[in-house]
């Protein structure tokens, strides 16, 4: 690929990718290639690999022959998702505390702040995000890794959900739950971290799958 296509996929990818986390583009969606061509003034060979991107970081489907959509979950993948990132995560906080620093703990004290400081949905989800991925980030590159963070892409709409139905006010069990992680961590309680993840993520999934609406 030319270095004018590659610089178009990276618009391209980094473009959509913000649309569908933000929710401007929903899970489901279609997403037409000529479109995107004429929009960025891009040929179809970028378009192709911004999308491959996409698909490889979770946020994306791509069925041969007939086009490409954003990624939705219907109830059972979405549970399994979550089951999936209930073992994992814990398992790769465990990896990424015995690593972290006290600057890092500060960083997530302070991110654990702006979250109940705040009651709009889209910036809970970033500082949510940034809480989380900074918590996993002195693990190992690898497999866990990766697949945590591509996990992280294809849920981003049900957590919006989530963060919805059960609300944002200061004093929440979901703010109570990230003071736990952090406690745990900041006393290097590792067993007692994992234990307070995998309950945390837990509580979003029974939240969810007892609301079948939302995958409608």
């Amino acid at each position: 690929m030319e270095e004018k296509d590659r610089s178009s996929s990276e618009t391209i990818a980094k473009a959509l990718r913000l649309q569908i986390l933000d929710g401007s583009m929903a899970p489901g969606s279609r997403i037409l290639q000529e479109q995107l061509a004429d929009q960025f003034g891009a040929s179809r060979l970028p378009v192709r690999d911004a999308l491959r991107k996409l698909e490889a970081d979770g946020l994306v489907t791509i069925v041969a022959n007939t086009g490409a959509w954003v990624s939705k979950l219907n109830k059972q993948e979405c549970e399994e998702a979550y089951q999936i990132r209930e073992r994992l995560e814990p398992l790769l906080l465990r990896m990424s505390a015995e690593k972290i620093d006290q600057e890092i703990l500060v960083q997530l004290g302070d991110l654990a702040d702006q979250m109940e400081a705040n009651d709009d949905v889209e910036v809970f989800l970033r500082l949510d995000r940034e809480f989380h991925l900074l918590a996993y980030s002195m693990a190992p590159e690898g497999m866990i890794r990766d697949l945590v963070e591509r996990l992280w892409n294809t849920t981003q709409h049900y957590r919006r959900a989530f963060a919805k139905l059960s609300g944002l006010a200061r004093g929440s069990v979901t703010h109570l739950e990230h003071r736990l992680i952090l406690d745990a961590m900041s006393r290097g309680d590792l067993d007692d971290a994992e234990r307070n993840l995998a309950a945390h993520i837990r509580r979003t999934r029974n939240a969810l799958v007892a609301h079948p609406e939302i995958f409608d």
